[in-house]
């Protein structure tokens, strides 16, 4: 026998309604973790995220989870919507709004971290995109949140400004505008 270590397939999916628990209690985990200063996200208990933030995402019909031996082990949002801070980014990238696929809420829970999970969510939000013609990816974070910070950095994600917002119901964030071109813009008039 060989000495190969054998990890768990990670499943990524659009989300069930029998997921909703398991994405509040990474939001809930996320929350515990920033409460007692050992993380700093930028978010706030009550406020963002909640269930009922996974809920809308669920009804609208964007919301992904990412399961590891039948338990979500992280969860995010992809669509096409720009918040309207991201008017306020100086995008080097311009693009038309069909252009342009966004990622939100990237979680991945506490108790599963330091496993590649939050790159591999980015990883299928560029493969999704690519596949249905989008070639502007763009996404934010709270500048409080260093460590996302760093790792969308090192994925090839370029900061592109920084705006003072209300976001999501939480005064005074700081919000980071990043983005990544994964193809080149269809010639003029062409549907991407």
């Amino acid at each position: 026998m060989d000495n190969a270590v054998m990890r768990p397939a990670l499943i990524i999916r659009k989300a069930q309604e029998q997921d909703i628990s398991g994405i509040a209690a990474i939001y809930d985990a996320i929350l515990a973790e920033e409460e007692a200063g050992r993380r700093s996200v930028g978010w706030q208990r009550g406020v963002y995220p909640t269930e009922h933030t996974a809920r809308a995402a669920l009804r609208a019909g964007d919301l992904y989870v990412m399961e590891a031996e039948g338990r979500i082990v992280a969860s995010c949002r992809i669509n096409r919507h720009q918040e309207d801070s991201y008017a306020g980014f100086q995008w080097q990238h311009p693009a038309r709004d069909e252009e342009v696929m966004v990622l939100h809420t990237l979680t991945v829970a506490p108790w599963a971290e330091g496993r590649g999970h939050a790159k591999a969510f980015v990883r299928f939000y560029e493969d999704h995109a690519a596949q249905n013609g989008y070639p502007c990816l763009r996404m934010d974070t709270n500048a409080r949140n260093t460590a996302a910070r760093s790792m969308y950095h090192k994925l090839g994600y370029a900061e592109r400004g920084i705006v003072p917002t209300t976001f999501n119901g939480i005064t005074g964030v700081m919000l980071v505008g990043l983005e990544k071109r994964i193809s080149d813009p269809p010639p003029d008039g062409a549907a991407p």
